[in-house]
């Protein structure tokens, strides 16, 4: 599943990373892999800026903009029972197709 193209808040600082792989672990949607003992983002508009890297991220290499976005809405929309609302367009003239 991909999301909106290029709008993920996903950044890694490759010089922090110690290649320790619990970002390959915990992402659910394998936004990382481990290349010459360091992460990689291997395809960043599959994030859904959940946040499971960053927190699990023991140097600190991961920023990530969590709780907010189309995967973000989706699930607060499911937990409050509203409408989804993520500020995009959400018609077929996003840049990356689907979205809320």
């Amino acid at each position: 599943m991909k999301y909106l193209l290029d709008v993920a808040s996903l950044e890694l600082s490759p010089e922090h990373c110690t290649g320790c792989g619990r970002c390959t672990e915990v992402c659910p949607h394998a936004v990382f892999v481990i290349r010459d003992k360091r992460a990689v983002v291997t395809d960043r508009d599959r994030c859904m800026e959940c946040g499971a890297c960053v927190s699990n991220c023991p140097s600190g290499a991961l920023r990530v903009q969590k709780g907010v976005g189309c995967a973000a809405a989706l699930i607060n929309s499911i937990i409050t029972g509203g409408e989804p609302s993520c500020g995009c367009s959400g018609s077929s003239d996003t840049k990356g197709g689907s979205c809320c």
